[in-house]
């Protein structure tokens, strides 16, 4: 028995509920795989580049 846990119950034997949704152990993506982790700018050029594709691709 620990002289802090009135119980007698060690960190060890302490119930942790994983259920929640919001729990995450790691992140669906890293910072580094990201636009800004590769030194791009916010918004991008898509529509530009949408815009601008050759005839022969449609």
């Amino acid at each position: 028995m620990t002289s802090g846990d009135p119980g007698g119950r060690r960190d060890d034997d302490r119930a942790v509920d994983l259920s929640e949704d919001d729990f995450v152990v790691l992140p669906e993506q890293s910072t580094d795989d990201t636009d800004r982790g590769w030194g791009e700018r916010v918004g991008g050029n898509d529509d530009w580049l949408l815009a601008e594709r050759p005839p022969h691709w449609d």
